[in-house]
């Protein structure tokens, strides 16, 4: 599951976090293996990317302590090394998990193609916990805590996904 915060809403926007976890949809199992990266922002900016006045008055509005660790210029990455972190932190998995994904994996395809480095997914792999949560019900209204953290909103949309396979009783049919 992966999650991203960023300074405009549509493809080509600065990011500011990238959190994951992986997880496994058909257990209980605590999600595990969390990455948080915050690539340069200046960087981007001299790229070209989209920052929304809109945006930033909404970041304005969030708790401070998430707006803060956000927006802060500590622990930024290259570029490079966002995406080479990123690469290997995908290697083996078979699904990528997001929260709508006209909004996380369009940034990062835009994102990629704009540094002319190639997706470490195929277009099949990737799956939506927002379609998933219209089954029966977001579950994270119970639960979740420091919304727009983009490592906290991972780890709770993956344990969502968890609750509603539990729910739904589906099986992994394919590892039999």
């Amino acid at each position: 599951m992966l999650d991203l915060e960023t300074l405009a809403t549509k493809p080509g926007a600065v990011i500011l976090t990238l959190g994951a976890v992986k997880f496994d949809p058909y257990s209980d199992q605590e999600p595990f293996a969390p990455i948080y990266l915050k690539p340069d922002v200046d960087k981007q900016i001299e790229m070209g990317r989209l920052v929304n006045e809109d945006t930033l008055k909404w970041w304005s509005e969030q708790d401070e302590h998430i707006r803060n660790d956000s927006m802060s210029s500590g622990d930024r990455i290259s570029l490079n090394e966002f995406t080479h972190q990123l690469n290997r932190y995908c290697v083996g998995v078979n699904r990528i998990w997001c929260q709508g994904p006209v909004f996380d994996i369009a940034m990062l395809e835009n994102f990629y193609f704009q540094l002319g480095v190639p997706l470490p997914w195929g277009y099949g792999q990737i799956r939506d916990s927002r379609t998933l949560f219209d089954l029966i019900g977001d579950p994270r209204s119970e639960m979740q805590t420091d919304a727009h953290n983009s490592l906290a909103d991972s780890y709770y949309q993956a344990i969502a996904v968890q609750k509603v396979y539990n729910r739904l009783n589906l099986k992994n049919y394919f590892d039999k």
